[in-house]
């Protein structure tokens, strides 16, 4: 259950009532004229978002209204849990089962704090879970989201290689699962030398993070998380300002850990699959070299342009074995260019697939989760930026332009054709805080993907 809702109205509930511009106008007329006059006066034109708080005769608060921009807008009902005095609170009006599963999801989200080194006393409103809604739908939504923020929040001193393998081991045991860790030199016994290169120079030996779940005549459903769980840069050392933020390189990590989990609670029929490549990008005597030369999993010789590149390597090998597989479909999470962020934005993750079909699925499902994506070409000419002198492709292009474009051309190289594969470049942060989306950690493309999944291979239901 979460904490931010409750089963039951009491006889101290308060009403919310959630009304669209459109529905002003026919709401004021059927109130009392007070209720209407004080509308009125207080300028509220159901801007989505905006809250006006009714009193009563007795002084005391008495009514919520809230504007949406559309009626399952999740967003509205996000702001009420830090505007709204501690209570209980209900939905006042009749809802769908899609609007309702929205104001109780977007109620979680705004209701989120991190608190894992700072406690707060303050009492937060409680909203009775509306008329309507899918508890297990909004309790796997929101859980995970609230799951990514917190593990993407979490500083790198607390959560390196071997934390982040524990989490997949917590999440193994509670779903029974089987997990496979390859750590330090048994990278390289078992090659996988890509990850080993990147993660050596660290105190905190790399490991892959292997895990399946479910029954292996199901549909085959890879995931794949980039997890750096601090990144430097290496010797490409970065600016004190671009490394402010790199405990959240393990974001794709959390990615695939978070819809990993949203599966397993809905117990979807698919065999699921997790990798995870966690390291540390650090600076030692025996860290990864401008121009070295590292043989990957799949066999393609490749020169490091720039240890600050580092994602794409880690993920050339993971991917490599996810495709030896030949899943029904794999997705890649990771925090892979500053380039997807200066063409979208921080808020909208870019999307790239070798697959039509895949992709425009994972579109429809953004749009319909409110959770947006937008899909960049992967315009093979640009390959030729790949190009290495002496090994078979380098990790950079030699120009700065097209960077998001050139590291999924780069991850292409390691997934077969016949592989239906969608790489998502993300931020994984809010840099300014909004409704139910404050400054830290966020999930993003999460519940889209997990749309796509259950519309695809575990039957449709409203989430």
């Amino acid at each position: 259950m979460l904490a931010s809702l409750r089963a039951r109205s009491g006889a101290d509930t308060l009403p919310v009532t959630p009304l669209t511009s459109d529905q002003l106008a026919p709401w004021l007329k059927s109130q009392p004229t007070a209720t209407a006059a004080w509308t009125s006066s207080t300028g509220f034109t159901a801007e989505p978002g905006r809250i006006c708080l009714v009193g009563g005769e007795n002084g005391r608060l008495a009514r919520v209204l809230v504007g949406l921009a559309t009626e399952d807008d999740p967003w509205a009902y996000a702001a009420l849990p830090g505007a709204l005095p501690a209570g209980s609170y209900r939905i006042d009006a009749d809802l769908g089962p899609q609007a309702a599963n929205r104001a109780a999801f977007g109620w979680t989200l705004g209701s989120y704090t991190f608190t894992r080194y700072r406690s707060s006393d303050k009492m937060l409103p409680v909203l009775v879970w509306p008329k309507g809604s899918e508890r297990a739908a909004v309790e796997r939504a929101a859980g995970a989201t609230l799951f990514v923020r917190d593990l993407v929040n979490t500083p790198a001193s607390d959560l390196g290689p071997a934390e982040l393998a524990d989490v997949a081991q917590a999440l193994i045991e509670e779903f029974e699962g089987t997990l496979k860790i390859i750590t330090g030199a048994e990278l390289l016994a078992q090659n996988y030398p890509a990850i080993h290169a990147v993660g050596r120079a660290s105190t905190r030996e790399p490991r892959l993070i292997d895990f399946t779940w479910g029954r292996r005549t199901d549909p085959k459903v890879t995931l794949v998380g980039k997890g750096v769980c601090f990144d430097s840069g290496g010797l490409d050392l970065k600016s004190s300002a671009n490394m402010l933020l790199m405990k959240k390189d393990m974001a794709g990590a959390a990615h695939a850990l978070g819809l990993a989990r949203m599966i397993m609670m809905a117990g979807l029929p698919i065999r699921l699959r997790v990798l995870i490549p966690a390291v540390d990008n650090v600076i030692s005597g025996n860290a990864l070299r401008p121009l070295d030369v590292i043989t990957t999993r799949k066999g393609p010789t490749v020169e490091v342009g720039n240890t600050d590149a580092e994602g794409r390597l880690i993920l050339a090998d993971t991917l490599a074995e996810a495709d030896r597989e030949k899943p029904d479909l794999l997705i890649d999470f990771a925090t892979l260019t500053g380039a997807a962020r200066a063409a979208l934005g921080t808020e909208i993750p870019a999307l790239f697939s070798n697959n039509e079909s895949a992709a425009s699925h994972l579109l429809a499902a953004g749009d319909a989760t409110h959770d947006p994506l937008w899909r960049l070409p992967l315009w093979q000419p640009y390959r030729r930026g790949l190009e290495s002198k002496v090994a078979d492709l380098s990790t950079v292009a030699s120009h700065g332009h097209a960077g998001a474009i050139i590291g999924a051309l780069f991850l292409e190289t390691f997934v077969s054709q016949e592989t239906p594969w969608v790489h998502l470049d993300l931020m994984g942060w809010n840099t300014t805080s909004r409704p139910g989306r404050p400054e830290g950690g966020e999930a993003q493309g999460l519940r889209a993907a997990y749309e796509l999944i259950e519309r695809r291979f575990g039957g449709s239901r409203p989430a």
